[in-house]
C-alpha cells in the first residue's frame, strides 16, 4: 500500500462526465488498497469567468474579496467529485483549504503557503476515506480570510499536501502523458522523458513549459517529494494502480539527479513567446545607474529576465537591453518614464515580437561546447541572437519571434533529441 496524492487540473474536471472519469482513476487506487488524497482545480474556464465578474463589479476591488470570489471554483469541483465518488461506493468527503488548515501569507491573489497541519487529513486518510481537497487556496490566519495562491496554484497545493501527509508519490494528472523533450505540437519527434531532475524541471517550468507550476517544483525539490506527470485522458482501466517499484512504467518522474542513471547533455528545449525586449539607449555610464533603472522596476513587482549592457566606447554613455513579460511591457515603459529624472536622459526602444529559446540539461555541467553548438546551429539557419543568458544547466537566447519554431526544431535535432 502507498499514500498517494492525485492532482487534477481544470481540463481534467471540465464537466461532470470528466469528473466521473477522474473518480474512476481515484477508485482504481482505492480498490488497490492505497490511501488517497485528491487535489482539484476549478473546471476549465471557471476561474476566468469569476475573475471577469470581479473586474466587471469594480476595477479597484479589495483583493481579499477577490479571493473570496475566485476560490469558489475549486469548491464546486471538490464537492462534485466527492458526490460522484460516494455514488460509486467510495467513502469520500471534500475539504476546503481553511478546514485543513493551509495557512498562507497575506498576499491575497498570490499568497505563499506558510504552514499545513496535516494531522486531521492524515487521520481521515488512514481510515480509508478519500480526502478531496480544493487546490489554489488556503487561509490567511491573522484575519481568517481565504487567500489564493495565484495561477497554477493547485500544483503547489498538491505538493504541499503530499508533504503534510508524508505521501509516497504526488501524481499530477494533466492533458499530456508526461514531460517531453519539447512541445510535440512543434516537433513531432519529441520524446517523453521517463525521468527528469528537479533542477531541469524547474528550469523548464520557468522558461515556458506549462506542464508544472514553478513553485510546485521548488517545493518538491526542497522536501524531496517524488512527482509524476500523467495524463488523465488515458482510460482508468488502462492504467495500473500506484506501485512504488513500478513508477517508471508510465508518465514522467521528477526526482533527484542522482536517481537518473543516464544523463543526457541536453534533456529538453523550452520556448516562450510572451517576452518583450526593452533597450535603453545613451544612458550615463557611471556607478549606480543599473540600480536606478532596475530598482523602480523591482518596486513595481516587474520581473526582469535577460540583461545585456554594452561597453561604452566613449566612456560616457552606454546601452542597456533587458526583457520582461510582454504583458508587462506597457507598465514597464511607464515606470521607466516616471524614473527618468533619477536615471537621467535616455532614449528607449521596445519590441514584443521576440521569443526566448532555451536548452536545458544537467549534463551540461560536465560537457564543453554546448553553447558553441547552439550558436552555430542558429547561425547556419540565419537566425540572429539578440541576447544571451546562461546558468549552470541552461542557455537561453532571445531571437525574433518569427524564427521560434525553426529554432526549436533545429536545436532539437542538433542535440540528438529526436525520437528514433
Amino acid at each position: 500500500m502507498a499514500v498517494v496524492v492525485m492532482k487534477f487540473g481544470g481540463t481534467s474536471v471540465a464537466d461532470v462526465d470528466r469528473i466521473r472519469n477522474v473518480a474512476r482513476h481515484v477508485k482504481r487506487e482505492v480498490d488497490a488498497g492505497n490511501k488517497v488524497a485528491v487535489i482539484v482545480s476549478a473546471m476549465a474556464g471557471t476561474t476566468n469567468q469569476l475573475v471577469a465578474w470581479v473586474n466587471d463589479a469594480s476595477k479597484s476591488y479589495d483583493r481579499r474579496e477577490y479571493d473570496a470570489v475566485v476560490a469558489t471554483g475549486e469548491q464546486i469541483t471538490a464537492g462534485l467529485l466527492a458526490i460522484v465518488l460516494q455514488s460509486m461506493g467510495v467513502k469520500a468527503r471534500s475539504w476546503q483549504g481553511w478546514q485543513i488548515p493551509i495557512e498562507t501569507s497575506a498576499a491575497h491573489g498570490s499568497a505563499r503557503i506558510a504552514n499545513i497541519d496535516g494531522k486531521a487529513l492524515r487521520d481521515r486518510i488512514e481510515t480509508g476515506e478519500v480526502a478531496v481537497v480544493t487546490g489554489f487556496q488556503g487561509i490567511e490566519p491573522e484575519h481568517q480570510r481565504v487567500a489564493t495562491l495565484g495561477r497554477g496554484g493547485s500544483d503547489t497545493s498538491a505538493v504541499a499536501i503530499a508533504v503534510a501527509v508524508n505521501a509516497d508519490v504526488c501524481d499530477i494528472y494533466t492533458d499530456v502523458d508526461g514531460v517531453y523533450t519539447t512541445d510535440p505540437r512543434i516537433v513531432q519527434k519529441a520524446r517523453r522523458l521517463p525521468k527528469i531532475s528537479y533542477e531541469e524541471m524547474l528550469e523548464m517550468a520557468s522558461l515556458g513549459s506549462k506542464v508544472l507550476q514553478t513553485r510546485s517544483v521548488e517545493l518538491a525539490m526542497v522536501h524531496r517529494v517524488r512527482l509524476r506527470v500523467l495524463s488523465s485522458f488515458v482510460a482508468p482501466d488502462q492504467m495500473s494502480p500506484v506501485r512504488l517499484d513500478k513508477l517508471e512504467d508510465i508518465g514522467t518522474i521528477v526526482t533527484d539527479e542522482d536517481e537518473i542513471v543516464e544523463q543526457q547533455v541536453v534533456s529538453g528545449i523550452a520556448y516562450a513567446k510572451d517576452e518583450a525586449k526593452i533597450t535603453i539607449l545613451k544612458v550615463a555610464d557611471k556607478p549606480g545607474i543599473a540600480a536606478r533603472i532596475f530598482g523602480p522596476l523591482s518596486d513595481a513587482n516587474i520581473n526582469v529576465d535577460m540583461i545585456v549592457q554594452n561597453v561604452a566606447s566613449d566612456g560616457k554613455s552606454t546601452d542597456m537591453t533587458f526583457t520582461v513579460q510582454s504583458a508587462e511591457l506597457s507598465r514597464t515603459l511607464d515606470v521607466l518614464k516616471a524614473a527618468e529624472k533619477d536615471i537621467g536622459h535616455f532614449e528607449v526602444q521596445s519590441s514584443a515580437d521576440v521569443a526566448k529559446i532555451s536548452v536545458i540539461g544537467i549534463g551540461m555541467r560536465s560537457h564543453a561546447g554546448v553553447a558553441a553548438g547552439m550558436f552555430k546551429a542558429l547561425a547556419d539557419k540565419g537566425i540572429n541572437i539578440l541576447a544571451i543568458s546562461t546558468s549552470e544547466i541552461k542557455i537561453s537566447v532571445l531571437i525574433d519571434a518569427a524564427y521560434a519554431e525553426l529554432a526549436v526544431r533545429t536545436l532539437h535535432t542538433m542535440y540528438g533529441l529526436d525520437a528514433v
